[in-house]
This record gives structure tokens, sequence and C-alpha cells, in this order.
């Protein structure tokens, strides 16, 4: 039996799918020009062959029944509902599919047609969408625990403070020391959850810069020392005076992701954070620990998301999180990334950038001291309770302070006279921002008043703050210290119109 029909013919090679089609005996009699893309077989090739050819070898056996089933009570189906399909390719390798089999009934007896499509890429899909969903579902128990352990660390601690109010002094700052450690823990999940979903987001992206990497290396021992000392450990960043062209921000993220990971599993000894110089072309930066150390096999998963080592009876601290967010930063930064340890003998963590040019030389100008706390500083934002603590922390330590939770009541605090800095959130009720409200409060008091906005949402913000000026950036959540510094530094920096 052969199909000779020029239409028919036309219309099979034209389908989307490959198309076989059998005699009872399941010889083949047509196949149009799709299987050669996905069998490897041209339909020549294929005519006057056993079906059986597009079959993995396991399946052979049984197909005959299957087929002669067919011929016994033929009607348009989908071929083994509910179980899962292999064909065979030419070069060996077997692939998913979806088959779809007809009748077709002619003269010379009847056949069936086999509409065959390779799901590969449906499998995948259906296969990642499986692993996202585990994943969501690890992510939300994981943060579920880790983020209620300081929350109920804070209650109790609160409750501690409230019965010994009148108490040791020396227990006092002991409890409100542990309430910030429970305060930083929390800080530093959130920072890993957001970073996560910034990544997922596709909202990071890189700003390449040429730029001197000993002012990162310092950024990066200031924000470090507290938790190094808090723990024991001696903490020792090594400068090398060279420039990297990279994204600075992007790059102190990771190494400050290496440098937090190697002190929270180093339990005596030191770290270390150094950076060398390669060639011509890179720089390394290495963060060493005097840590337990790393096997081989474990070596291969501690980028995964969530997989923490297990070094003892005590749960480790975090999510999980921190050298997932290093490797995926460093990959879309396009950074080499190495990891050298053993067991017993502590680790290095290894990130090689681009080198880049120092920029020309300037007369060197001494580091403005900090502010003496005074000076008028109008806080605006939405959430009174954030505004009030913000107050209080300002106000003990000597500044003066106003609140407003919009554009009106902002411009409604300058009636006295204009404040000296602004300090606000980017996100406000009603449609308004922070920029809005500095816009304003400047035009109205014909200065360009100093600001420093405190945000969540930096996926805008920051070219905006650099196109106002004389503005400073800082994303929640944030140490009261770094607050406190950058409204020093703002003051000191403004025009001296304080009256």
């Amino acid at each position: 039996m052969k199909l000779t029909g020029l239409l028919a013919r036309s219309l099979l090679n034209a389908a989307p799918d490959p198309i076989v089609i059998v005699d009872e005996s399941g010889t083949v009699v047509f196949a149009n020009a799709l299987v050669e893309d996905v069998f490897g077989y041209s339909p020549a090739e294929l005519v006057g062959r056993c079906v059986d050819v597009l079959l993995p070898e396991r399946f052979r056996a049984v197909h005959p029944q299957h087929r002669n089933r067919f011929f016994a009570s033929p009607a348009p189906r989908p071929m083994g509902v509910e179980l899962e399909l292999y064909a065979l390719h030419r070069a060996g390798h077997e692939f998913p599919v979806e088959i779809s089999l007809n009748p077709v009934r002619t003269d010379e007896g009847l056949l069936v047609s086999s509409a065959i499509r390779d799901v590969s890429r449906q499998r995948e899909t259906e296969r990642q969408l499986a692993d996202a969903n585990r994943a969501k579902s690890r992510f939300l128990a994981a943060a579920s625990h880790d983020l209620r352990q300081p929350l109920q660390a804070m209650n109790l601690l609160n409750r501690a403070i409230a019965k010994s109010a009148t108490g040791d002094p020396e227990r006092l700052a002991t409890i409100v020391d542990r309430q910030q450690k429970a305060l930083d823990s929390m800080s530093s999940l959130l920072d890993s959850l957001l970073d996560i979903s910034k990544l997922d987001a596709g909202m990071i992206a890189p700003r390449p810069e040429h730029f001197g990497v000993d002012d990162v290396l310092e950024r990066l021992r200031a924000s470090s020392i507290e938790q190094a000392r808090s723990k024991g450990l001696a903490l020792e960043i090594e400068r090398c005076g060279a420039a990297a062209h990279t994204d600075p921000n992007l790059l102190q993220q990771v190494l400050a992701n290496l440098l937090s990971n190697a002190i929270r599993y180093t339990d005596s000894g030191s770290v270390l954070l150094r950076c060398s110089v390669v060639d011509d072309e890179c720089l390394r930066f290495d963060v060493v620990d005097t840590g337990p150390g790393i096997s081989e096999e474990e070596q291969e998963r501690i980028f995964d998301e969530f997989y923490q080592i297990d070094h003892g009876s005590q749960r480790p601290e975090g999510l999980g999180l921190g050298l997932s967010i290093v490797h995926r930063m460093t990959a879309l930064l396009g950074y080499r990334l190495d990891v050298r340890s053993a067991r017993g003998a502590g680790s290095t963590f290894s990130v090689t950038v681009p080198r880049g040019r120092l920029p020309l030389e300037r007369d060197e100008v001494a580091e403005p001291p900090p502010a003496a706390a005074t000076g008028l500083i109008l806080i605006v934002d939405d959430e009174r309770p954030v505004a009030e603590a913000t107050q209080l922390l300002l106000e003990i330590e000597g500044f003066r302070v106003r609140i407003a939770s919009c554009e009106s009541e902002a411009l409604a605090q300058l009636s006295e006279r204009p404040p000296d800095l602004i300090v606000s959130d980017y996100l406000l009720r009603g449609g308004e921002t922070g920029l809005d409200v500095v816009r304003s409060v400047r035009r109205a008091s014909k200065a360009e008043i100093p600001a420093v906005f405190v945000t969540g949402d930096t996926s805008k913000l920051p070219a905006a703050a650099r196109e106002l000026g004389n503005a400073q950036l800082l994303t929640k959540p944030l140490q009261a210290e770094a607050l406190l510094d950058a409204i020093r530094r703002q003051i000191v920096a403004a025009p001296d119109s304080r009256g």
C-alpha cells in the first residue's frame, strides 16, 4: 500500500508534527518531512521498515500487542494515556514524546496514522516549575522558622527589660546587646530575601566603572569588624592600591557575603580578605578563614540555595542563601569564582575581576570631622512608628527633629525655618515619593537642603537621587550608626546656611 496522492502528501508534510503511517504489521507506509528533524531518519529511510525502529529497546516486545489492540478496536485516541512515552533518535538518544493515533481506512486495508510530538522542552519546563515549587516550599519553611527566631528572642528580651527596668545597668546592657544581635540577624535575613527576589526578577543590572578597590576594602572592614570581634576573631584586610573595572556596589556585596559567611562559620582564629594583582588584566580577592573547612563532596553543593553545612548540633544561622547569592552575582558580573578547602583546613574563596584605571590624582582633602550633634532635621515617613523611632534616636544624639508624613506636612514645617537636613522614606502614600517632597521643600526654602533617602525599593531611586544632587541613598534595613554617619557627613558637606 502506498500513499501517492499529491494533495494528501502536501497536507501531511504541512502538519506541525512528524506523522508516521503504518499498516497492521507495523510496517511504515508513509512518513512526512518532519520525521527527519525529530528522529534523524529521512522519510525514504523509514518507509518499508518496522516502526519499532523508532522505539527504545525496552518497549519493543510489548508494542505489537498494543498495535493489535488498536487495530481490533480502531478509534482516534492519545497513545499511552497517563504514561510517559519515549522515542528513539537515530543517533541513539531517547526523548519524551506525546503520540496521537488515528485510524485511516483505505481500499487496501486499515492503517494507523501517528502524530508524534517531541515534548522535551515541555518536560524540562515542567521539571523547572516543579523544582521552583519545591524550592519555594523549602524557602517558606526556612524563612518562617528563621524570621520567627529573632522575633521570639526580641519578645523575651523586651519582657526581661521590663522586669529589670530598675535593676543592674550591666544586666540591662547585656539584654540590649542581645536584642541588637536579634535585630541584626533579622536584618541579614531580609537582605538575603531582597537580593534573591531582585536576582529572580532581573532587577540587578551591573554598572561597571573604574575605581580604586581600597575604598571598597575599607568599607568592608568597617562593616565586618564588629561581627568578627563579637566572635573573638582577628579580621585582617590587606589592601593592594589597585583599581578594578566593574560595578563597585555589587563587588562589595559579593565580598561582604563571603566575609560574613567566613566569620559565621569560623569559631576561632582569623578571617583574611586580601587583594592581589594577578596580571595586567585581572585582580583577585581572597577570603581566607581558619574554620572547619568544607569536604570535596560538600563543595559541589555549597552554592545551592538553602544548603547549609552541618557542623554539629548547633543549627546554622541564616537561610543558606549567602553563597547562592554570591554564585549568581559573580555569574551576572562575569567574575571567576573559586573555592579551595578541606575538612579541618579552613577555606579560601577567590573572586577574580577585571583590572581598571585609577582615577586622576587630586589634591588630598582632609576627611571632614564628624559633625557636632546639632541642627534641625526633617523626617518624612508615612509610617509613624518608624518616624518616631528615628526621632527618638536623633534627639538622643542632640539633634532637633520635626516629623512629616507627606509633602503638605513637610511644607507646613517650614514656617519657623528650613531644616538643615531631610531624612525621607522614598515611597509614600498617595503616590508621593521622597524625591517629590525634597524638591518641593528645596523650592520653598530656596536652598539645596541635603537629603538622606532610606528605602527598600532600589530599582529606580539611585539614578533619580543622582539627578537630584546633594543626596545620599541608604537601603532598609540599616544600622543606626549608618544612618547617623550619613546624617553627620551630609550636614558637614552642606553649605553653612544654618541659623
